[in-house]
């Protein structure tokens, strides 16, 4: 009768399987940019996709302007969102402002309860068209993950860390900056994570109101009953969110103080 290890399969050697080499970010983003300067010059493809259309590639930008004005316009408001937010959530945990919590809460929870279109349509009588008006949107929507992270960071840090801290002197500046930053900082690394891949599908509607994003082929194919264009903007926004998010992995990784 055959033993029981003998059954079981060989392990690969390093025990982790199959890895790209680099990691799959590097890989994400050489694919990325190959889409970038390639969709120009695939006209042929999409029209074997899409007979129909007479201009099957959305040819009214260049896609690495489109690429550069997405990423400026979601750094930027994500920037706001981050210092914001962070600022925040930090004084609601403090006890001066802990008082204040609920109602910062419900405000910042208020920014992702209405539709992006529905705050881009109401601030454009005030802000008027363009990329501010989307910035402003933008860091609105994005400040609750940060808030959030931000909280959930400074809560989980040990309690009796925080005695030994105390116990040993420390000011509460410097168990702030020493303690609980660090050791809240996964935490909040994730809230920020979240917020930054939100706003970068977000950023896509912000051609409504004339920015010009990876989302302007989408509103025009929209508009124009053309597939092939909603197509190209869609995997090139999913695909900058692929590598966003594979980004923060390492940054998080690099932070996990508990790896």
């Amino acid at each position: 009768m055959p033993r029981a290890d003998m059954a079981r399969p060989a392990a690969h050697p390093t025990g982790r399987g199959f890895r790209l080499p680099g990691g799959g970010l590097p890989w994400a983003v050489l694919l990325l940019a190959a889409l970038v300067l390639g969709l120009p010059h695939s006209h042929v493809f999409f029209a074997s996709l899409f007979p129909a259309l007479d201009r099957p590639v959305y040819t009214q930008e260049p896609f690495t302007q489109l690429l550069w004005q997405h990423v400026v316009l979601v750094g930027v408001s994500s920037a706001v969102s981050v210092v914001v937010g962070s600022a925040f959530g930090l004084w609601i945990t403090r006890p001066a402002g802990r008082q204040f919590r609920p109602v910062l809460e419900t405000l910042v929870s208020m920014g992702q309860t209405f539709p992006p279109v529905a705050v881009l349509a109401v601030a454009v009588p005030l802000v008027g068209f363009g990329e501010s008006l989307a910035i402003i949107a933008l860091a609105l929507y994005g400040l609750l993950p940060v808030v959030q992270g931000t909280v959930s960071g400074l809560q989980s840090v040990p309690g009796s860390v925080l005695q030994s801290a105390t116990g040993i002197g420390m000011t509460d500046g410097q168990r702030l900056r020493q303690v609980e930053i660090p050791l809240a900082l996964p935490v909040w690394l994730a809230g920020v994570r979240t917020s930054v891949i939100i706003n970068i599908g977000t950023a896509a509607i912000a051609s409504t109101v004339g920015a010009k994003t990876l989302g302007s082929p989408i509103i025009v194919g929209l508009s124009g009953f053309n597939t092939a264009y909603v197509l190209q903007g869609a995997v090139l926004v999913a695909l900058l969110a692929v590598v966003t998010d594979m980004a923060f992995e390492r940054l998080a990784a690099r932070v996990d103080w508990k790896r």
